[in-house]
């Protein structure tokens, strides 16, 4: 989403640069909207690097109503020369707040940066979010430091390297010199960096291991020129032969195919099942005919996690329960325990099974209070559909009262003033953490007040217990949103479920690709819409009224609808990713495929999340609609191959359940 703020707070800047002398403290300190503006001035010199303006504009910010974010900005913009006394006095004054633990994260990774072990380990302990994978490493870079043993934990911590940064870099080369990390963690290492096409770390980590780091970066970055000189001889060669393996399959499976048999007789039998791996990961990106037989191939492999899942989809494609049993069992335990293989696992049992077992009901039982898609999946199983908890007694304005008090609410607020969602949402979610149930729900009425209704569905989201399901599922616009869909036949549950994950009801949202409003409708669609329902004068600027933007949405949710035979899951899917690339994965349908199947095996991971987001929201709101419980398996029913009659879909779904 492109912030608002982000190009105010640029034009901003720019006026106050052309302009010759600085604006004058009379000029910044009046009414309030001068102090937002300078206020954003202020924060865009910081991320400009621009100390001195910064300095300028906090200097005139002396009564500001968020005097912790004024002195955050002030201190962000010398941090690395800051003292010890400047960045404690900060936390101590604002100890507790979000914008102090935003400081503490800041200061962790220059303490990690100078190796301050001592300062570090006094601060890691009080990082509240503990959500950067760089202060992670410098954590375990500490550890190491004192002579502890750190490489299981690395080893679970280092799965994506895009995210590395200079501290994991350094974690690796210091696992390797200690000898906690083997040659086979090293070529792990680069492997993995050449499957998410992280040049930089594969090319930190070969040089560890003597390989030849233009040679890894040839490999990730131009694979073809790799694969036409062949495997090589020594072992960095085959390894580096094998990353470009799976570089090349993203354009061309075929070519890796052929050259990876022609390597064969040069390559050890698990470097030839590593070869198959990098071809078969990509291979299950394209929904190649061939995929399954690839992963057979690839027994024996050390996989990544995404190959482990990957693998494991095709033998649920291939409906080979006693493959998705041993796969699931294969893989590492922090990814076993996930609520997806969990799920899978319990399926499994019960297909080998022919009926329910002891495992699979203590694993559907694990997971079935979740409020999610495999909880909801889960419960089904254990006979339990999806139906709407009463309420309990309304919130009074007292309580709402009450919430309202909360500084940090108060500061995230003023925040979405501003249009500063990013640091709205961060107030917002840090004040939450700790609310009771009863305040969860005052604090999200106190967003339906506001009209911030994504922190409303947020804060609803976070009861334990007790729960208002018209917060967590609202239907907004429903005098535009109930015409439309009566009009064109279309199922209000999901159109509404669609818009909660789209938008979350944001109507000023905008992707980064350009989509618009409620229902994240790009331009070009909305232009091929409106002619086709009769819209005319369509101009992209009508994307952001709400009435037109549900009007669009819908009907062109209809008429994906329509291509899709009357599939919800297909054209949810659609929605998201195009239907031309639901065209494609359509046809690599030879029969009818469990819904459940089809989704867990969509290509795309934002497709994918999509659209067991959107099932779910549409059952609950259906439950919600009609006051009756809900099936979530029978509103995802089957996939059927284009060209199935209506009576075949009928019996395909009837077969299924």
């Amino acid at each position: 989403m492109i912030s608002p703020s982000k190009w105010i707070a640029g034009a901003l800047f720019a006026i106050a640069c052309a302009a010759a002398p600085l604006a004058t403290p009379q000029e910044l300190n009046g009414d309030s909207r001068k102090e937002d503006d300078a206020f954003l001035l202020l924060r865009d010199s910081v991320r400009r690097g621009d100390a001195a303006k910064a300095e300028f504009y906090a200097a005139r910010l002396t009564d500001y109503g968020i005097a912790s974010y004024v002195d955050y900005y002030r201190l962000k913009s010398h941090l690395r020369d800051a003292t010890t006394a400047e960045i404690l006095g900060f936390l101590q004054k604002y100890e507790g707040s979000a914008i102090a633990d935003r400081l503490r994260n800041d200061w962790l990774l220059e303490l990690g940066r100078k190796r301050e072990w001592a300062l570090f380990d006094q601060q890691f302990p009080l990082f509240v979010l503990q959500d950067d994978t760089q202060v992670k490493c410098y954590a375990l870079l500490s550890r190491l430091a004192k002579g502890e043993n750190v490489a299981a934990d690395a080893r679970a911590l280092l799965i994506y390297p895009p995210y590395y940064g200079d501290a994991c870099g350094a974690l690796i080369a210091a696992l390797a010199q200690t000898r906690q990390f083997t040659e086979d963690d090293l070529w792990a290492q680069v492997r993995l960096a050449g499957e998410t096409n992280a040049t930089g770390p594969a090319r930190r980590t070969i040089m560890l291991l003597n390989g030849s780091d233009k040679k890894v970066a040839q490999a990730i970055d131009v694979p073809a020129l790799v694969l036409a000189k062949g495997a090589g001889d020594t072992k960095a060669d085959h390894e580096i032969f094998l990353i470009a393996l799976g570089r090349a399959a993203k354009t061309s499976v075929k070519l890796s195919v052929l050259a990876l048999q022609k390597a064969l007789p040069r390559l050890t039998p698990q470097e030839q099942a590593i070869g198959w791996a990098n071809i078969a990961l990509q291979a299950s990106y394209t929904v190649e005919p061939e995929t399954s037989d690839y992963w057979r191939r690839a027994a024996g492999a050390p996989l990544s996690i995404d190959q482990h899942q990957w693998r494991t989809r095709y033998a649920l494609r291939d409906g080979n329960w006693r493959l998705v049993r041993d796969y699931i069992a294969a893989m590492p335990a922090q990814l076993r325990q996930d609520a997806t293989w969990v799920y899978w696992q319990a399926r499994a049992s019960v297909a080998l099974a022919g009926g329910m077992t002891p495992e699979a009901q203590f694993l559907y039982q694990s997971i079935a209070d979740r409020q999610d898609y495999y909880g909801l999946l889960a419960a089904e199983e254990l006979g339990r559909t999806v139906t709407i908890p009463s309420p309990g007694a309304p919130v009074t304005p007292a309580e709402i009262a009450a919430v309202a008090t909360n500084p940090d609410l108060q500061r995230a607020l003023k925040f979405f003033d501003m249009r500063l969602r990013f640091e709205g949402t961060r107030e917002w979610n840090w004040a939450v953490r700790r609310l009771s149930d009863r305040e969860l729900i005052a604090a999200a009425e106190l967003a339906r007040q506001h009209h911030i209704l994504d922190r409303m569905v947020y804060t609803s989201e976070r009861t334990r217990v007790l729960a208002d399901y018209t917060h967590r599922y609202p239907a907004p616009h429903d005098d535009i949103m109930r015409p439309t869909t009566n009009t064109l036949g279309l199922d209000r549950a999901w159109v509404y479920g669609l818009i909660r994950q789209e938008s979350r009801f944001v109507m000023t949202a905008q992707s980064s690709a350009g989509a618009s409003g409620l229902m994240q409708v790009m331009p070009s669609t909305g232009r091929w819409v409106a002619n086709k329902i009769g819209l005319t004068g369509f101009v992209q600027e009508m994307l952001s009224d709400v009435r037109t933007n549900i009007l669009l949405g819908a009907n062109y949710m209809n008429m994906v609808l329509g291509s899709m035979d009357g599939s919800q899951v297909l054209a949810t899917a659609a929605y998201n990713a195009g239907p031309g690339r639901l065209r494609a994965w359509r046809s690599a349908l030879t029969k009818p495929m469990d819904a459940t199947v089809f989704i867990e095996s969509i290509p795309y991971a934002e497709t994918r999340t999509y659209v067991k987001n959107v099932m779910t929201n549409a059952t609950y709101y259906a439950a919600l609609f009609e006051g009756n419980p809900q099936s979530l398996k029978r509103r995802l029913g089957v996939v059927t191959p284009k060209g199935y009659t209506e009576q075949e879909q009928q019996q395909a779904t009837f077969s299924s359940r």
